[in-house]
Parts: C-alpha cells; sequence; structure tokens
C-alpha cells in the first residue's frame, strides 16, 4: 500500500472516531436531561403528596360524614407514593402505572374539592384557602414539568433515531423515552354537582 492511502485511511478512522466520541457525549448528556426532567417532575408529584394529608385533615373537621371520599384521596396518595420510578431506568409499564396513580390521586382531590364545596364555613375557613392555592399552584407546576419533560424527551428520542446517530444509540444501549400523554378520557371535561 501506498504511504499516502495509509495516512488518508488512518485521518479518516481519526475523524470517525472522534465523530463517534461527540454522538454519545451528545446522547449521553441528553440521557441526563431526560433524568433531571423527571426527577423535577417527581419533585412537584412528592410536593402535592406531602400536602394532602394537610388538606384531607383540615376538610375531616367540618366533614366527618364524608369518609369514603377522604378515604379515597389517602388510598390514592398510598398507592401513588409507593410506586418508584428510576428515570434512567424507566420501562413503559413503570412510566404507565406510575401515571395512572398520580392520574388516581387527582381524580380523588377532585371528589374531594367538590365535597369542600358543600360546606360554606369550611371554603371560608384560611388553612382550606392556603392549602387550596397551594395545591392548584402544584397542580400548575406539575403540568410545567411535564411540559418540559416531553420536550427534553422530544430531544432525546429525535436524537435515538436519528441517522448516524441511531447506529451508535443502539450500539450503546440507547433508546427512546416514554411521554405523558393525557389519560383516557381526559378529553371530556369533568363535570361538577353539588
Amino acid at each position: 500500500m501506498k504511504k499516502s492511502t495509509v495516512t488518508i485511511v488512518f485521518v479518516v478512522a481519526i475523524v470517525v472516531a472522534i465523530y463517534g466520541v461527540v454522538i454519545y457525549n451528545n446522547l449521553a448528556k441528553a440521557s441526563q436531561e431526560v433524568e433531571s426532567a423527571w426527577a423535577n417532575v417527581e419533585t412537584q408529584y412528592q410536593r402535592r403528596s406531602d400536602l394532602i394529608p394537610n388538606l384531607v385533615n383540615t376538610v375531616k373537621g367540618y366533614a366527618a360524614h364524608e369518609t369514603e371520599t377522604l378515604e379515597g384521596v389517602v388510598a390514592a396518595r398510598a398507592k401513588a407514593t409507593s410506586i418508584t420510578v428510576d428515570g434512567a431506568n424507566m420501562t413503559a409499564e413503570q412510566f404507565n402505572e406510575f401515571t395512572e396513580a398520580q392520574g388516581a390521586v387527582t381524580s380523588a382531590l377532585g371528589r374531594l374539592i367538590a365535597v369542600a364545596e358543600n360546606y360554606p364555613e369550611l371554603k371560608a375557613n384560611q388553612n382550606f384557602l392556603e392549602l387550596q392555592s397551594q395545591l392548584e399552584g402544584t397542580e400548575n407546576r406539575i403540568a410545567v414539568e411535564r411540559q418540559r419533560y416531553n420536550e427534553v424527551v422530544k430531544a432525546f428520542n429525535k436524537s435515538v433515531v436519528t441517522f448516524p446517530n441511531n447506529l451508535l444509540a443502539s450500539l450503546f444501549g440507547f433508546s427512546t423515552k416514554e411521554f405523558f400523554a393525557a389519560q383516557a378520557g381526559a378529553e371530556v371535561a369533568p363535570v361538577v354537582e353539588f
């Protein structure tokens, strides 16, 4: 082989190796961003979970006979907090189980707020109003963090499936991540009756 051919092959091999390192590092960084965004989602769910006992206890004082609703909120919270998902190794099944449990908490809280509306003295209670405000703020934060998570997942998934990244992604074990999606029936507005 000619010396110039060997040099060209050597230079091309170095360029390909550097390009491979750059792709790998970009995928690794994007994966870390997904994990960070997931941790932010979990933080907001934890905040909501921490508020629930205070809200339930405040409503209990006024609506002692609404035990079924109160127990439903407590049970939904307990189930949701018992499910842990590792952002780095999350499977579609774990993700779906987690989102279903959090959806049950949202639904139970909606029923609790509807029950609370039937008690004028509770609606005027400063503790209840503050907790309700905190809960509404938390729900908004959850929505924002879900949206951010989906944006980061979208960018990551694009990196994983586009050529030539997809060749190295599969070689190094990077795969697409799950998006948050609306729950079944979310397109129908809830009916609140008093």
